[in-house]
């Protein structure tokens, strides 16, 4: 490693790490509120508590994985990075079309183009590095269950 290359490199996660953030910070700003809480929900929806820490993993996850292909090497690198760029804005649309406009229809459909993205993301992370795949893994789950339960939101409130 080079000279100052280190500290580069540790610049450049922090920086990830405060894109992701700006974009939870976004999201945070829509909060639930009555709205949500009248909403008829199924079974399985989990308790308001859960989501806060749980994005909060997953952001970190993201930046890391980010981060990780940042530092990569191939050509594969700037495609997947665009593509992170890309789900993430989705990601932060959501908050505003689910909680800010109450669309559950809208948020649907920016649910699935994030499944998508994230599904296609994942692919390319791990083309880039596999550890980076690996941590995005996760939150294609999560994103493959929140989309589950928007559709069960948007049928259960029509």
């Amino acid at each position: 490693m080079l000279p100052g290359e280190k500290g580069r490199n540790l610049a450049a996660l922090g920086g990830f790490l405060l894109v992701c953030l700006a974009v939870a910070a976004f999201g945070a700003q829509f909060t639930p509120g009555e709205w949500y809480a009248r909403l008829d929900k199924p079974g399985w929806t989990p308790p308001s508590f859960v989501f806060a820490p749980v994005w909060t993993l997953l952001y970190t996850l993201m930046a890391i994985a980010a981060w990780r292909v940042w530092m990569g090497e191939g050509r594969e690198r700037a495609a997947a990075l665009g593509l992170f760029g890309a789900q993430l804005m989705v990601n932060g649309i959501w908050s505003w079309l689910f909680f800010g406009r109450h669309a559950i229809g809208w948020a649907l459909l920016d649910l699935l183009a994030l499944w998508i993205l994230v599904g296609v993301t994942t692919v390319q992370f791990f083309r880039v590095d596999r550890v980076a795949g690996g941590l995005f893994v996760p939150y294609w789950l999560w994103v493959t269950y929140a989309l589950s339960l928007n559709v069960a939101l948007w049928q259960l409130n029509p």
